[in-house]
């Protein structure tokens, strides 16, 4: 394994959390590995009280509950400590740009003690891992079949892109077919490629209800909204009760037409229902 070339210590962390609505949301857990310029390793975690409900679905993914965090302290408490453990740090992490770091920042400044980042080096190993093993479909080809694309024929031309992406599925059931996968929740699922279009489908769709990714299904098979005021609640929760007109300004803005139609048949659930 390669020692970090490091000037400065440089912290890797990661949180757990409420949720992930940077503004809504609190940390229930972080913890940081602060790897030193001399090769030595320290590392501490802590649980924090975030002061407001953990949702189930957010438990079901990283196990903590309310009664788990009841009696430890709050972010505010911790703020001045954790302050000081990454004082004169660089940070690390993975996907640390998107969500991690931005969420810290917010902690902060909640709390009234800003968190300064000027100066500071981010390493995200997501960001690396993207550009280093890209995910295009030229690079899928290659890594399934071994050979480049251009042995097809005409790069990015619609024919080629078609062929190949026949070979990278067929590829993708010889290699996975009888495979499980571990979700980011650290479920194991047996065999979740088959060679069937009803489980390639799911296995493509995911959580997603309509095509823009504007809706997607809970843990309760519920749709919610993926976006705005009302994020992470069901449609029908906010079409009969919270705000019934949310369904005249979505079907009068722009909006895929896919969107809208799922949205209309929700909406028409919630007529029914009244009637």
């Amino acid at each position: 394994m390669h020692q970090l070339n490091l000037e400065r210590p440089l912290a890797f962390f990661d949180l757990e959390t409420t949720g992930i609505n940077l503004t809504r949301d609190r940390i229930i857990q972080i913890s940081i590995l602060k790897a030193l310029p001399g090769g030595e390793k320290t590392q501490r975690t802590w649980l924090l009280n975030p002061g407001i409900p953990i949702p189930q679905e957010s438990s079901a993914v990283h196990g903590l509950t309310d009664r788990d965090v009841a009696f430890e302290p709050t972010f505010s408490e911790l703020a001045e400590e954790l302050a000081m453990y990454l004082d004169d740090c660089d940070l690390a992490g993975f996907n640390i740009l998107r969500f991690d770091v931005p969420l810290l920042i917010e902690e902060f400044y909640r709390n009234g003690k800003p968190f300064e980042m000027a100066g500071r080096k981010i390493v995200d190993a997501q960001r690396i891992f993207h550009q280093m093993e890209p995910r295009t479909l030229s690079a899928a080809y290659k890594f399934y079949t071994g050979e480049p694309m251009s042995a097809l024929g005409s790069a990015h031309s619609a024919d080629t892109d078609t062929l190949a992406t026949f070979h990278v599925l067929n590829s993708q059931l010889e290699r996975y077919v009888g495979t499980e996968l571990e979700t980011e929740e650290g479920v194991l699922v047996p065999s979740p490629v088959k060679n069937d279009l009803n489980s390639l489908h799911e296995l493509s769709m995911g959580r997603t209800v309509d095509l823009a990714g504007k809706l997607y299904y809970n843990d309760a098979k519920q749709v919610v909204f993926a976006f705005g005021k009302y994020k992470d609640m069901t449609v029908f929760e906010v079409f009969s009760k919270k705000e019934p007109s949310y369904y005249s300004w979505i079907m009068g803005n722009d909006f895929p037409q896919d969107t809208k139609s799922w949205v209309n048949s929700i909406w028409r659930e919630v007529q029914a229902k009244k009637a």
